[in-house]
């Protein structure tokens, strides 16, 4: 070689050499920090659980969990090794040796049957690189990887690569993996399905055995086939593994177990630690649902619902041939009645616990949380609980006669005189054709009146005079005062029909105020979050008791003692077939828009609501929750607590029990019927002292007029105005109810009616 030729190769070498170490600290240069990898947080899948620990909801962008490597299983390690990089533990990032072998393989078959990445490059690719494929990439992967080498162990770079690779049908990480394709803790997978998911690696998609299982089949037996000749496994083991079936079905996830409840859920997680902590953090949300009560209470509801809708169209098909059939019949709606919703909740009584939440049917709006409707008679224990707390008796008379009212223009007032409908029609007459002139006739669904009742029969038959009366006699205020204090956070109208329910509330609220009681005067905030762990077990709250003492436990008792009536003797009988001690009552709201039953036992409270949202009457108006909401109820709830032992409402000191006639009121005579003799509870200072004065053989109406005027000081309904607290829009105060065209039994409700 000649002089001139010899400095030509080297001018070219180190031209070469120039270039290339160019070329290396351009790409040196772009390779990102390495020690971000101690750091890295891939998106994890935040789970919620129930109180059983029993997983109800998922959220995630990308189904993962991060474990150890201890944590995985071995022959699941061995299988990704033997199919994806079998000289794992003797390289140094980049295998020489693949390369030149996936070269003469993928030269052999004319096209790309088996790559040269080692489990270090594909992890560099996954956590630093994107997925384009240039030359480029490919000797930054490989950089990347030597780089990996030096600075971690082989064990810390396959746990990092199994926590990462992605298996398909959004699972990332071999423990997503266990449950999306097997349904199974990672600790549990067979070497079938170990060596089934080493096969996905590869192609998820092109390989997933619910899409493509001889394939799927196939690329296992080869995962197989590599573990045997590598000596991991024996060949009896490979051939048994072989012939196991793949899985036919995507194992269910969490089941679509309480939606609204997990709705409720996102919303309050989301509020307090952002979008990103729900959706990408991994938390461990422990919540207060008891799935077994969910899902019983889920099935009877929708059950229920549906047949109402089913009855509903019934009658309203006959009808529309009726009216064919008569002209002379008018069809209220001309088209069919519309899915009828509800909701339904279930509180813990001593720690406000929710265990169950419905909040409709085919929605997404959360009806047990967000409606907020008229409760009807439902309210009515607040007006009772008043009523006692001002000095009032179970064994009060309050008259249970008509009256009406009149708006002057700034005032309601009662029309004197007005003690039947024929006296109430005489009075108004004079006045029927001016549009200023406003007239509530408050009734009952029956259009029957009992006369003077005890305040123990009055919320048991559920009736709005007796109400009404209380209310004026207390002061719409002091109710407003104790419904609030039981746990209505609501606005409230301090008016004479707050008893009816004309105030709107939601059933969350209700079963709280209704749980205040049960828990003997005690408010417990409903809580839904027992507590929260970050990804890696840290725990980031838990819940703390929000309790306060709303009523004096002799209060609570009393309350309960009387709505415990309403199951035994009213309109909650349907309710006694539990047979346990349950206090309760029933709710229908004007024109039937709403239905309510509310319940409680020592243990549980649970209310239900049955309604339209379009606030649309219930289109049979011979419908009640009596007749209507009280038996799903039952249902839902008698099977709900049968884990439950009976038991009865403990009987605070300060109550003492005495037998009274319960038509009086009073401490009976020999001479009363055994028949009306009942044990009343009281507080200690108020058991009557008088016996009854009461000729049972005789008419009891005039005998009774006279004990009610005693008691109350002249009769109740002769006042000319109310407080100003009491005031409020005509509009509030005309609530009424259409006339019924047919007897009905005495446990019906309503709110009114119209003259």
């Amino acid at each position: 070689m000649s002089r001139r030729r010899f400095w030509d190769v080297i001018a070219a070498s180190l031209l070469l050499v120039l270039v290339a170490a160019w070329i290396l600290r351009k790409l040196l240069l772009g390779l990102p920090d390495i020690r971000s990898l101690e750091t890295y947080t891939p998106p994890l899948t935040t789970r919620v659980y129930d109180r059983n620990g029993d997983v109800i909801a998922e959220f995630s962008i990308e189904k993962r969990t991060l474990l150890t490597l201890a944590q995985i299983p071995v022959e699941l390690r061995n299988a990704v090794i033997a199919v994806e990089d079998d000289q794992f533990f003797s390289h140094w990032g980049v295998s020489p040796k693949g390369i030149v072998r996936s070269a003469i393989i993928n030269f052999i078959h004319g096209r790309v049957v088996q790559g040269a990445s080692t489990i270090t490059q594909q992890l560099a690719k996954q956590i630093f690189l994107t997925r384009e494929r240039t030359m480029a990439r490919k000797v930054r992967e490989a950089l990347l990887a030597v780089q990996l080498e030096r600075n971690y162990s082989k064990s810390e770079i396959l746990q990092f690569y199994l926590n990462q690779v992605y298996f398909g049908e959004g699972a990332y990480g071999v423990k997503a993996a266990a449950h999306v394709y097997f349904g199974k803790d990672i600790q549990d997978l067979t070497l079938p399905e170990c060596a089934l998911l080493a096969a996905l690696i590869r192609s998820p998609r092109g390989y997933s055995p619910f899409v493509h299982p001889d394939r799927a089949r196939n690329r296992r037996a080869v995962v197989l086939d590599r573990m045997k000749s590598l000596g991991l496994i024996t060949a009896q083991q490979a051939a048994a593994a072989a012939a196991t079936p793949l899985p036919a079905l995507r194992p269910l996830g969490p089941s679509n177990v309480a939606p609204y409840f997990v709705s409720y859920i996102q919303h309050d997680i989301e509020r307090r630690y952002g979008s990103n902590a729900l959706w990408r953090g991994g938390l461990q949300i422990y919540t207060t649902l008891d799935a077994g009560i969910q899902q019983t209470a889920e099935r009877v509801f929708n059950q229920r619902l549906s047949e109402a809708d089913q009855r509903m169209l019934a009658d309203w098909t006959r009808r529309q041939k009726e009216a064919a059939e008569d002209p002379s019949i008018v069809m209220m709606s001309s088209t069919p009645p519309a899915a009828v919703q509800g909701a339904f909740l279930v509180l813990d009584v001593k720690t406000g616990a929710i265990r169950a939440m419905i909040g409709g049917r085919n929605s997404i709006f959360n009806r047990a949380t967000q409606a907020r409707r008229q409760p009807g008679s439902t309210f009515k224990p607040f007006v009772w609980a008043a009523a006692l707390d001002s000095g009032m008796t179970a064994a009060t008379l309050v008259d249970d006669s008509p009256l009406a009212y009149y708006y002057d223009g700034s005032d309601w007032r009662l029309m004197k005189g007005t003690t039947d409908f024929s006296a109430i029609s005489l009075a108004t007459a004079p006045f029927a054709l001016s549009p200023d002139f406003k007239i509530w006739v408050p009734a009952d669904f029956d259009n029957k009146f009992l006369g003077p009742v005890t305040l123990r029969r009055a919320i048991a038959k559920s009736r709005n005079i007796a109400s009404i009366r209380l209310v004026e006699r207390v002061g719409p205020p002091r109710v407003v005062e104790v419904a609030h204090r039981a746990g209505i956070v609501s606005s409230l109208n301090p008016v004479l029909a707050l008893g009816l329910g004309t105030s709107v509330v939601t059933p969350l609220e209700m079963a709280n105020a209704f749980e205040t009681f049960a828990n003997g005067g005690i408010r417990e905030t409903p809580y839904s979050v027992e507590r929260i762990e970050d990804n890696k077990g840290r725990e980031l709250e838990s819940h703390e008791a929000s309790e306060s003492e709303a009523f004096s436990p002799q209060l609570a008792y009393l309350v309960t003692n009387l709505l415990k009536g309403v199951v035994n003797s009213g309109t909650g009988r349907y309710a006694s077939r539990l047979k346990r001690p349950l206090a309760a009552k029933t709710g229908t709201s004007n024109e039937n828009r709403d239905l309510w039953f509310i319940g409680y036992t020592p243990d549980l409270v649970a209310a239900a609501w049955m309604g339209y949202d379009d606030f649309m009457s219930i289109p049979i108006h011979s419908w009640t929750a009596a007749t209507t909401v009280v038996p799903w109820w039952t249902e839902i709830m008698g099977e709900v607590l049968k884990d439950y032992p009976k038991k009865d409402f403990p009987v605070p000191a300060g109550v003492s029990f005495q037998k009274i006639d319960g038509i009086s009121g009073l401490l009976p005579l020999p001479t009363c019927p055994r028949s009306v003799l009942i044990m009343e509870a009281f507080k200690d200072g108020t058991t009557p002292t008088e016996f009854c004065p009461l000729d049972h053989e005789k008419d009891l109406a005039p005998q009774l007029e006279a004990l009610l005027h005693k008691e109350w000081g002249g009769p109740a309904v002769e006042v000319s105005s109310y407080p100003a607290e009491a005031k409020a829009e005509a509009s509030t105060m005309t609530v009424q109810v259409s006339t019924v065209s047919e007897p009905l039994d005495e446990d019906s409700e309503g709110a009114g009616r119209g003259l």
